[in-house]
């Protein structure tokens, strides 16, 4: 994907405009198991707010970029992220993350341009599980008091 097919679906943005880009560990149900999986993801600005905080979360490694240098064929390479998969919707996400920063420079502060930081709070107790169904069924249905509906 090249620079030219984010900046046509954003024209607001530039090829200079600020992205954080994470590498999360991720899970991947299998037939009777789940597989880790390392995901490349943009991290909107109030998440990374959060991230300092020190919450929890997948998230090993960050780094910021801009949009032509996360654009850029080489940047997996030159990350060391050739065996990282890219996010569901990645172009989309990749433009809402880039919008979030626009609108809150502070956040840009927190992480230099071309910067990596691991002193998160990494955990993956609680697992990021990608292909999950969620197959609802009646007993999963809370059954309501009588006098819920009724006025006493």
């Amino acid at each position: 994907m090249t620079s030219n097919a984010i900046l046509d679906a954003a024209p607001e943005l530039s090829t200079s405009a600020y992205v954080v880009m994470g590498v999360a560990t991720c899970f991947r149900r299998t037939e009777d198991d789940l597989e880790s999986i390392k995901v490349l993801e943009p991290i909107p600005s109030a998440y990374l707010e959060s991230l300092f905080q020190g919450i929890p979360t997948a998230y090993e490694v960050i780094m910021a970029a801009t949009l032509e240098q996360v654009q850029n064929d080489t940047f997996r390479e030159q990350a060391n992220l050739v065996d990282v998969h890219l996010c569901e919707n990645y172009r989309d996400r990749l433009i809402a993350a880039a919008r979030t920063y626009q609108g809150r420079t502070a956040a840009q502060s927190l992480i230099p341009l071309n910067t990596q930081r691991t002193d998160l709070n990494y955990s993956i107790e609680k697992k990021r599980t990608l292909n999950v169904k969620n197959i609802v069924k009646a007993e999963d249905n809370v059954r309501q008091h009588s006098h819920t509906h009724k006025k006493l």
